[in-house]
């Protein structure tokens, strides 16, 4: 573990539980990254999400997507994420940040609404349902920290052309779940429900990405994350990493 990797050693615990040692660093806010958390009228879910990330290292900052009506979170559930933020704080070297950001729409393109007051280039985006252990999520930033312009993530998908033909418009494809990938061996998309991505394709899914898409995701209520995915692949001309750690 290199110093210039994961910033300055300040202090060193050693325990004496096998001989294992603890080492708490100071970094600085590019070596931390932005946990972006969408819910849905799921508080006990969201809770543990909250308490979870807030313990993980490299933690930044916690941002919750809130579209479930114009009224915030009720003061007992803002004080219960606030409890597990200001708790883990006290452990980290830095103060962790919570924010609840409001949109007035129920609308899935608002999870990849630009937001003000970022510190970090790196987000991580997953869906309130989705633990991943701090260790692993350690593993998939140091991953995107070499790749900043990739989309990294855990949950892979498929693709393949269906079929191409004169009398249509635009050609078409089969979507592949877990075991498709399991079985060939092979992805062609990283869903966006648990994956890391730079700060900068917020802006461009929100104000640059075609408007059908969006429209589409609207009418749907789906896809959002295929659109992300397809969104930075188009961007960079590359494909998404997967880092397997767990499996949808």
């Amino acid at each position: 573990m290199t110093k210039g990797s994961h910033g300055r050693l300040r202090n060193r615990k050693v325990s004496s539980i096998m001989g294992w040692h603890h080492h708490i660093y100071k970094l600085d806010s590019q070596e931390r990254f932005t946990v972006l958390i969408n819910t849905w009228r799921r508080p006990d879910l969201l809770k543990k999400s909250v308490q979870h990330y807030s313990f993980c290292p490299n933690v930044d900052a916690i941002r919750v997507v809130w579209s479930e009506s114009k009224e915030p979170p009720s003061d007992t559930l803002f004080s219960v994420l606030l409890s597990s933020v200001k708790a883990a704080s006290r452990k980290s070297t830095h103060n962790i940040k919570l924010k609840i950001d409001m949109h007035d729409e129920d609308n899935l393109n608002t999870r990849f609404k630009p937001l003000d007051d970022l510190a970090t280039n790196g987000i991580f985006s997953v869906d309130d349902d989705v633990v991943v252990p701090c260790e692993t999520l350690g593993l998939a930033f140091n991953v995107w920290s070499s790749a900043q312009d990739s989309m990294v993530g855990f949950v892979p998908r498929m693709h393949w052309l269906q079929s191409e033909t004169q009398d249509r418009e635009l050609p078409r494809y089969l979507y592949g779940g877990w075991w498709s990938v399991w079985w060939t061996g092979t992805y062609s998309m990283v869903l966006s429900k648990c994956a890391f991505f730079h700060r900068k394709y917020l802006d461009l899914y929100s104000n640059h990405m075609p408007g059908q898409i969006r429209d589409y995701v609207t009418q749907e209520r789906n896809c959002e994350d295929i659109a992300m995915s397809f969104l930075v692949a188009n961007a960079t001309g590359g494909p998404p990493i997967w880092v397997k750690g767990i499996s949808y």
